[in-house]
């Protein structure tokens, strides 16, 4: 059926001219009930058993309206509920949102002066009534079936039953379900009254401004001034004049108490700003820019992971009646939530996941609901969860539809001779692979042979993921929406299902394999006299470890062909790498931590530092040259759109401070280029210390800006480049099992290397590129801080019940303590000086008024005087702490927060100084952002960093 729509337009000339769009109406709509012998399906979705509660007797379909979507799609995701028709008019509205339902809608055209969403309401009634009749006529063939409209729209439910069709609010139709309490206190936007507070009403604010312009960081100081804006939330901010500007101290650690969170500490950022008034100016930094919330653009509330704060719960342990209590978020940024439910005592000690539903102008605190129960706190299994959550890690199990694009042979596929079609057959040669222990997802692999002219031929081949991942395909989405790989300590999050990823991508020795070659011709001095690139089939000789590779090199009794290769391929990286450093390029630390897990239990048995051997450097120069290569390919194609990778220069101030603090120890650090950092690095050692010039490369990695992904279109080429590898150019086309980002290069580089190769128009898209490489910078961020999480959490259970004395470093100075490095274990903690209560003791930088422990803010340490002698700690001193885990305050029982790393200092013993509990929980191991050492070992084996600013921002966001 074919449907004319008409109307007037005014072009450019100012001539109007007539549009006519035609709507062209299928007439042969299926209602995908399984019983239904109707109509024709493809595949039924709807079950021809629907359930019924004890409100709607009968077996019913359930459609929702828009708000319903909006509102309650917790409910609607519940198991309980099935059998949800999703209508097309509700899908558009919620694109967003990706439920594994069935869409569909009847055209209904919009009436004279009927507004869109009377319109839609109009539609979903229709639609709601076209399904009721439908399954009439299906009980007239042994069925008796309902349909129920959900609506809390009360005059839709009123126009709804008007013609003849069941609607009910969602409170309505929940409280008539069986054996699903739960679902009630599921219910958004449920109104909660004694959260009001008379005394205090945010300014509502509307006022939009562009702050210059000028990428800076804003203090919002107290609770009005951030006007119910939480983190995440694009915010436009009104900056204050400079004389409210605020000096902030040197800094100090505010404890975690265990019932509070870290937004109710902005109550007493006024008493802060006092106290700056009357303090040593040399112990302030200078003049931060503070500034107030004046608008919300976009809200960015999720799901939240939590604990019920045990104080808030007043009803008795038998007691089932509602009651609003208050929810700790995990993540200290969030306010606490107040929800009402009638299961708070069954959930105390339990992490649950809620949802903010509102934030009203005069409640102290946001409105929300509960979600679900995730399970007892301190658990290694729920912890785990709520690390993911919390990271926002897609972590779900792959839908059927994604798993109904992998091949249907499925772990029976092979390469077969069609597949050598456009491909060059490399089978005959020396390929292997070299990744640690244990790994599966093997990416990329290497050959080497010599030349007739005495060059050598040097291959990349890294997996041709793109074969089996066709674009706008159900397992392209997912792999572009979940952007990386999550790597935690007992397990991994994988981008792609396990078929590819550990199977049929993975280029396993001694079978055939897809790859996407990157094949250069090297003179012995490593110097590139050219590069092709070409569809390929390889077959491994041998996958390596590194371990296992390093002993084929170093063992002169070995000859053979694959091992003579390996020794080339070490001898063309070293050469390779000399002239990187001769650029530039920056060799960086972080410390790291390897577990040995549990083979049962998955506990951690032992930790240690990770030991790098000339492999690991020989892996990754090869990769970054791959990189590069292919960087400078597929920006000759795609000049506007290619998707590159770039690294900023460092953070001065950072660098300033850190060259400050090393300047008693008669070194410093010139950074005007990359070159001169890296110079003065290699020549700042002190005699007698191995590890201080690991320790400084750690440092002054933290200085260093997060490197991000962007569209070439976007920049001008001055600023492609990437920093700390001193390269004009990168990108990443060596892991396209565990980053989309190589997916997309893979595509683009098959569209520049092959004339009749076609692609979509999202490759030459500017915008759609930058929006991809804004998620994937995102999702890379999310999956560092899920893997550091991870290893936080494994670290505690790994001192849960045991207390040992290590050696540190000193790494920072703190007014009220000192952050410590420990090398053995690559972890930090903080010992602060403390009153007997636990609580953070005012530090006086005055040493003549005899507290027990002062800040020097002159020589930037700590002192305390013992028999008349000044006993000092400060940067880079070498200390002995005491560790253990603090689970006085785990709230395990209780649903507190998580365990925390405990430090005491040893040696030398300052009066003052006790136990260490660090605010963020418990302690910190920064994975640095190291692009050196990034391809082969990213997030697999190198864990990154995110720059302590948060990285270079367009828009402010709280």
């Amino acid at each position: 059926m074919l449907h004319h729509k008409s109307y007037l337009k005014r072009g450019r000339g100012g001539k109007a001219f007539k549009v006519v769009k035609e709507h062209y109406l299928r007439d042969d709509i299926w209602c995908s009930i399984e019983c239904c012998t109707m109509c024709s399906h493809t595949e039924p979705i709807l079950s021809s058993s629907p359930a019924f509660t004890k409100l709607v007797l009968k077996p019913h379909y359930i459609v929702p309206d828009t708000n319903i979507l909006i509102n309650q799609i917790d409910i609607l995701a519940h198991p309980a509920l099935k059998d949800i028709i999703i209508l097309q008019t509700v899908y558009e509205e919620l694109r967003h949102l990706s439920l594994p339902i069935y869409n569909r809608e009847t055209f209904i055209e919009r009436a004279k002066d009927e507004s869109p969403n009377d319109r839609n309401d109009r539609a979903i009634r229709s639609a709601a009534k076209w399904y009721a009749t439908h399954v009439k006529q299906i009980k007239d063939k042994g069925k008796a079936l309902e349909v129920v409209l959900l609506s809390d729209d009360v005059e839709n439910r009123q126009k709804a039953r008007q013609d003849g069709i069941l609607a009910y609010s969602v409170k309505e139709y929940v409280e008539g379900m069986n054996d699903t309490p739960e679902l009630i206190d599921m219910l958004g936007n449920v109104s909660i009254s004694d959260n009001k507070d008379k005394k205090f009403v945010y300014d509502a604010g509307s006022i939009q401004s562009i702050i210059d312009g000028v990428e800076t960081q804003i203090m919002i100081l107290g609770r009005p001034n951030l006007n119910r804006a939480i983190q995440g939330d694009v915010v436009v901010v009104q900056l204050l004049s400079k004389s409210e500007w605020l000096r902030t101290p040197t800094a100090v650690i505010v404890e975690e108490d265990e019932e509070k969170n870290l937004f109710e500490e902005l109550q007493k950022a006024d008493e802060l700003k006092e106290q700056s008034k009357d303090i040593d100016n040399e112990s302030f930094e200078a003049p931060r820019p503070t500034g107030k919330v004046v608008g919300i653009i976009k809200r960015n509330w999720r799901s939240y992971c939590g604990f019920i704060n045990k104080q808030s719960v007043k009803g008795s342990n038998t007691s089932t009646l509602s009651e609003n209590v208050s929810v700790y978020p995990m993540d200290r940024r969030i306010p606490k939530i107040i929800i009402r439910t009638r299961q708070a005592q069954n959930l105390m000690g339990q992490r649950i996941l809620v949802a903010i539903d509102s934030w009203p102008k005069d409640s102290t605190f946001p409105l929300g609901h509960f979600v679900r129960a995730l399970g007892i706190a301190g658990d290694k299994s729920t912890e785990t969860e709520v690390l993911l959550l919390e990271h926002d890690v897609p972590h779900q199990s792959f839908s059927q539809q994604v798993l109904n694009c992998l091949p249907p042979e499925g772990e029976s596929w092979i390469v077969r001779d069609e597949h050598l079609q456009g491909r060059a057959d490399l089978r005959n040669l020396n390929v292997c692979s070299i990744d640690p222990p244990g790994c599966t997802d093997i990416d990329d692999a290497l050959h080497v042979r010599l030349l007739p002219n005495g060059n050598y031929e040097v291959g990349v081949h890294i997996a041709d993921v793109t074969f089996f991942v066709k674009p706008n395909t159900p397992l392209d989405d997912e792999a572009a929406s979940r952007g990386t790989t999550v790597y935690l300590v007992q397990k991994r999050i994988d981008m792609l299902p396990e078929l590819l990823g550990s199977n049929l991508c993975s280029l396993r020795e001694k079978v055939d394999r897809l790859a996407f070659s990157c094949i250069w011709e090297l003179n012995p001095d490593a110097e590139i006299i050219n590069v092709s690139f070409t569809k390929s089939v390889i077959s491994s000789k041998e996958s390596f470890t590194y371990e296992a590779a390093q002993l084929r090199i170093d063992d002169q009794r070995l000859n053979d062909d694959v091992t003579k290769g390996l020794r080339i391929l070490n001898g063309l990286a070293k050469k390779l790498r000399a002239r990187r450093m001769e650029r530039g390029a920056l060799t960086l630390a972080s410390p790291e931590v390897k577990f040995q897990l549990d083979h049962d239990s998955q506990d951690p048995v032992d930790v240690e530092m990770k030991e790098l051997r000339e492999t690991n450097a020989l892996v990754e120069e090869f990769m970054l040259l791959a990189n590069i290569s292919v960087a400078e390919k597929i920006h000759q194609k795609f000049t506007a759109t290619s998707l590159l990778r770039r690294h900023h220069p460092p953070v001065t101030s950072l660098l300033e401070l850190l060259v400050k603090a090393i300047s008693h120890l008669g070194l410093t650090l010139h950074y005007e280029t990359s070159k001169a950092l890296a110079d003065s690095l290699d020549e700042a050692l002190l005699p007698g210390d191995a590890y201080f010039n690991k320790l400084l490369r750690i440092l002054t990695t933290r200085c260093m800006t997060q490197a991000e992904y962007f569209c070439s279109g976007t920049t001008s080429e001055k600023d492609f480049r990437h920093y700390g590898l001193a390269s004009e150019i990168y990108t990443h086309f060596t892991s396209p099992i565990r980053r989309y980002s190589d997916i997309i290069v893979h595509r683009m580089l098959y569209a520049s290397v092959d004339h009749n190769a076609t692609y979509g128009r999202v490759l030459i898209d500017k915008e759609k590129i930058q929006q991809l490489c804004e998620v994937l910078n995102y999702r890379h961020r999310m999956a560092q801080m899920a893997a550091r999480s991870s290893v936080e959490l494994h670290t505690n259970i790994f001192f849960k019940g045991k207390t040992e004395q290590n050696e540190g470093y000193v790494i920072r100075i703190l007014k009220n303590g000192f952050v410590v490095l420990i090398p053995r274990y690559g972890i930090e903690g903080i010992v602060y000086s403390s009153s007997a209560s636990g609580k953070a003791k005012k530090v006086s930088t005055d040493l003549n008024s005899a507290p027990l422990i002062v800040y020097n803010p002159h020589n930037n340490c700590l002192e305390s005087v013992i028999d008349g002698k000044v006993i000092s700690i400060k940067l880079f001193d070498k200390v002995i702490v005491q560790i253990s885990v603090n689970e006085d305050l785990i709230g395990g029982g209780e649903g507190g927060m998580r365990q925390k790393l405990k430090m005491e200092l040893v040696q030398p013993f300052l009066p003052g100084l006790s136990v260490s509990n660090d605010n963020g929980g418990s302690f910190k191991t920064y994975k640095d952002d190291n692009e050196n050492i990034e391809d082969k070992n990213y997030n697999r084996k190198k864990d990154k960093r995110e720059d302590i600013n948060g990285g270079r921002k367009k828009k402010l966001k709280i």
